[in-house]
């Protein structure tokens, strides 16, 4: 127990199982708990103040209290606290936030299908996939191919999809039918003296070895983040979704631009697609679409994916998929109102103003003895942290190291993620150039402090 421990405290221990911990050390350790925010910083319940440094879950784009939503929330709660999409009834404000959606999608896009979250929006899309391949008669063409180090959810179909071992560890993923290639990390990835174009040609040459071992006919789809998150900020290589998509395209394989970290303008450009110059037939959105301040999430699909699905509900009798919540009257008028902000204050362009404040600074960090590399675009970066420079050697797992620095950040007032020993920054979009130099400040004197820590524990 910590000195920090109180009755709310031991609640949680006694009633609430949290996610991505490590459970045992819960119990002895207890929880943070936040309970208010302001602009892009967050109050604990000993009223000490942090930098949210990850934007929550890389999703409180707008910062916490901002009116507007509030505001949204409470007239659309007031006006109609609940309605659905099923048996062709809806609500009005829903109608708006599709059609909203399909207007500024980076590709043609046809229809909106509303979900809660960017995991259920993922599964979505996996079962639009399968249903589309079935109109088309071709019930062997199921396999949706990933990549290591990918995240898309957390449910068992994305959870499969999730390329990262500990989201499979014991949960019995990933199920049949899902395939892992080359994550297109430049810096574990590349072979010596290989350029970024090289490693580039050389995943798009590993996916096609794929597609054609396990038949292009059994090959649906493709996920992609276009920036990947939470397996460690990774930017792809220059030339690497031109070469992945001319595979794609040539075996009939669909991608699906999971947008629900990149999306709204975190990469400078209002979708990662369209800074990497993606072309999906799907596209999956959550987070910064409502900023977070209540659940929705969205999938796009084109209109031949479409039409196959009509062609496919009217043979059926029914278009057998809904949700209770899709669509939900208050969340879709709160991410209205988000959108509509992003429009006014103009977030993207903020974006592309503040953001080399943030990665100018990040790679000042690059010749500290303890950083591999320091990777990032927009206003998302990171740094892997390494035992040797020149090797490249990463610490033991058992060491902490990243862990150690997470807790060094939140003792300087700056929440970050520890992904492993990569320490991943994603501040809220409305961050200003002051702030970031304090987010840069809290960084450097955690990292000299855990620099300090590593010698010493050598």
């Amino acid at each position: 127990m910590t000195d920090r421990m109180n009755s709310a405290a031991s609640r949680d221990i006694a009633y609430h199982v949290h996610g991505y911990t490590n459970l045992k050390k819960h119990e002895q350790r207890g929880p943070m708990i936040i309970t208010s925010g302001s602009g892009i910083r967050v109050t604990d319940d000993s009223g000490k103040s942090y930098i949210e440094g990850l934007s929550g879950l890389w999703c409180t784009s707008l910062g916490f209290q901002e009116d507007r939503l509030i505001d949204a929330a409470t007239a659309a709660m007031k006006k109609l606290p609940y309605y659905h999409g099923f048996a062709h009834k809806t609500a009005d404000v829903t109608i708006d936030l599709a059609e909203k959606l399909i207007s500024i999608a980076p590709a043609p896009m046809s229809k909106v299908l509303f979900a809660n979250s960017g995991s259920e929006a993922n599964d979505l899309a996996i079962k639009i996939i399968w249903y589309y391949n079935n109109a088309l008669g071709r019930p062997d063409k199921k396999k949706i191919i990933s990549r290591n180090r990918a995240y898309h959810g957390i449910t068992v179909a994305t959870g499969s999809l999730t390329g990262l071992a500990p989201i499979h560890g014991d949960f019995d993923l990933p199920i049949n039918g899902i395939l892992h290639t080359d994550c297109p990390h430049y810096y574990r990835g590349a072979e010596d003296g290989e350029s970024e174009e090289d490693f580039a040609s050389r995943c798009a040459d590993n996916l096609e070895k794929m597609i054609l071992d396990e038949g292009p006919d059994t090959i649906a789809a493709f996920f992609a983040e276009p920036l990947m998150g939470a397996g460690g900020v990774i930017v792809p290589p220059a030339t690497y979704f031109e070469k992945i998509q001319r595979v794609l395209k040539k075996y009939d394989v669909l991608l699906l631009a999971d947008e629900v970290i990149c999306g709204f303008g975190r990469t400078g450009n209002m979708w990662g697609t369209q800074t990497f110059g993606m072309k999906p037939d799907m596209l999956t959105c959550a987070k910064a679409l409502s900023s977070a301040y209540i659940p929705i999430a969205a999938l796009m699909v084109s209109e031949p994916i479409y039409q196959a699905m009509v062609q496919q509900s009217e043979k059926l009798g029914l278009f057998g998929h809904g949700s209770t919540y899709a669509g939900h009257p208050v969340a879709a008028a709160v991410a209205m109102e988000t959108l509509k902000i992003y429009e006014e204050r103009n977030i993207v362009e903020h974006v592309r103003t503040v953001s080399p404040r943030l990665q100018d600074g990040l790679r000042k960090f690059a010749d500290h003895a303890l950083v591999g590399e320091v990777r990032g675009l927009g206003l998302v970066g990171a740094m892997e942290l390494v035992r040797d420079k020149d090797t490249k050697a990463p610490f033991e797992a058992k060491q902490g190291v990243g862990t150690y620095f997470q807790a060094r950040a939140e003792e300087e007032g700056l929440i970050i993620r520890a992904i492993g020993d990569t320490i991943a920054v994603c501040p809220p979009l409305i961050t200003v150039e002051d702030e970031i130099d304090e987010i840069l400040g809290c960084l450097e004197r955690a990292l000299d402090a855990t620099a300090t820590w590593v010698q010493e524990t050598a």
